[in-house]
């Protein structure tokens, strides 16, 4: 079975899953971060002779919708993971209205009001925030409907990948009983990070996630809202300013200066870095490892 998937959440459930059966690929390059990420020829080329494409949605990965309409694939399965999942708007830099945003916004809007309806969809899909996979709960919804998927491209292998999931799914669910055990012995429940991409992971455990900018990562902050921040964390005594792998942790570093604070990774596991691939890295050790550093900013006094 040739399955094409996006981003590394969406192929690491699939992996697992598929076991033997499924030749998968990820088309987003290990150590890149897909926000921007656009599918080359050679790419297009591989979805057209897939049986299966697995992608996140979401506005997670913008461009599927139009690939899917240039390609003549009509074996292709396509399984949208977050299908079902009910979605949180984006939170965090990009919605801050205030008065100059709003116009701004209100102009681009109009701009696009009179143009296809699929650009317009687009641009609404920017204001979800795709990082599903970040709620072990959720991810167990997503490597539900991907099984689903497998077995409807490949019947023969069902109880094969029945038997995957079952055993991908128990992992998950012991992850998801870790992180509610910290939570409950955590002295606070809130947490500075540079990208708001924890929000869903925020909302399971009764946490509350303060991001200095929005869900692009590479958006810098205005003055007001580092400000804002800064007096958030001196107010809440922060220690820990989490950043990211895959983008540069200037602005996290800036904040945690001004308030004497250290700066941390919480992974959003949107990629692998290359490093964290070659030492064996995946979606389950990598999340232990957000707990873990989540907790030093819950166990603070």
């Amino acid at each position: 079975l040739q399955v094409v998937t996006t981003v590394y959440p969406m192929y690491e459930f699939t992996t697992r899953v598929a076991g033997d059966h499924a030749n998968v690929t990820a088309l987003v390059p290990i150590g890149v971060e897909p926000h921007d990420w656009e599918p080359t020829a050679k790419d297009m080329s591989s979805l057209a002779q897939a049986d299966l494409f697995v992608f996140n949605g979401a506005g997670m990965e913008s461009w599927t919708e139009e690939a899917l309409k240039g390609i003549e694939n009509s074996k292709l399965i396509v399984v949208e993971a977050t299908a079902g999942i009910e979605l949180l708007e984006g939170e965090g830099h990009d919605h801050n209205h205030d008065d100059h945003d709003h116009d701004h916004a209100q102009s681009e809007h109009d701009e696009h009001e009179h143009g296809e309806d699929e650009h317009h969809e687009q641009e609404e899909g920017h204001h979800l925030d795709p990082h599903v996979w970040l709620d072990p709960v959720l991810a167990q919804q997503q490597v539900e409907s991907i099984k689903r998927a497998l077995i409807k491209a490949d019947p023969d292998h069902r109880s094969d990948y029945e038997r995957n999931a079952t055993a991908y799914l128990a992992e998950l669910q012991e992850l998801d009983q870790e992180f509610r055990t910290a939570v409950q012995n955590g002295k606070r429940k809130e947490f500075v990070t540079q990208h708001a991409a924890f929000s869903y992971l925020a909302k399971r455990y009764g946490l509350k996630q303060v991001p200095i900018s929005g869900l692009s990562p590479e958006v810098e902050p205005s003055a007001a809202q580092m400000a804002e921040i800064v007096a958030f964390a001196k107010e809440h005594q922060v220690k820990t300013i989490y950043f990211e792998t895959l983008v540069s942790p200037k602005i996290a570093e800036r904040v945690a200066k001004e308030i004497g604070a250290q700066t941390a990774v919480l992974n959003p596991l949107e990629g692998l870095t290359k490093e964290e691939q070659a030492s064996g890295h995946d979606y389950i050790s990598i999340m232990k490892q957000n707990l873990s550093e989540l907790k030093k900013s819950l166990d603070q006094e």
